[in-house]
């Protein structure tokens, strides 16, 4: 048989043992929980660097794409203004070419 103090003894190192088990156990899910959390603020992380890397691409695609229209732009009405000048050079030597025609035809005709 045990006697008192060995019974508490006894008992004191079963409370130990148990509170000694209790807290391995917290750490334990301590320790867990910090790794699942640096995880996901790494994920997060990763997230958001993803998500800047296209909105940059993005922009510079929208970017490039906008210089591309000005320049066709410039190109068109670069174009379409040499046209139109050449047209009226064309117009205004063809209408001076016509009166000097006309003023000689006319001149020798009166010889």
């Amino acid at each position: 048989m045990l006697t008192y103090l060995e019974a508490v003894a006894a008992v004191v190192v079963v409370i130990i043992i148990i509170i000694i088990i209790i807290l391995i156990i917290v750490i334990v899910v301590i320790v867990v929980v910090a790794v699942v959390v640096v995880v996901v603020v790494v994920l997060v992380v990763v997230v958001v660097v993803i998500v800047v890397v296209v909105a940059v691409l993005v922009v510079l695609v929208v970017v490039v794409v906008v210089e591309v229209v000005i320049v066709v732009v410039a190109v068109v009405v670069i174009v379409v203004v040499v046209v139109v000048v050449v047209v009226v050079v064309v117009v205004v030597v063809e209408k001076v070419v016509g009166v000097i025609l006309q003023s000689s035809y006319n001149y020798y005709q009166h010889l």
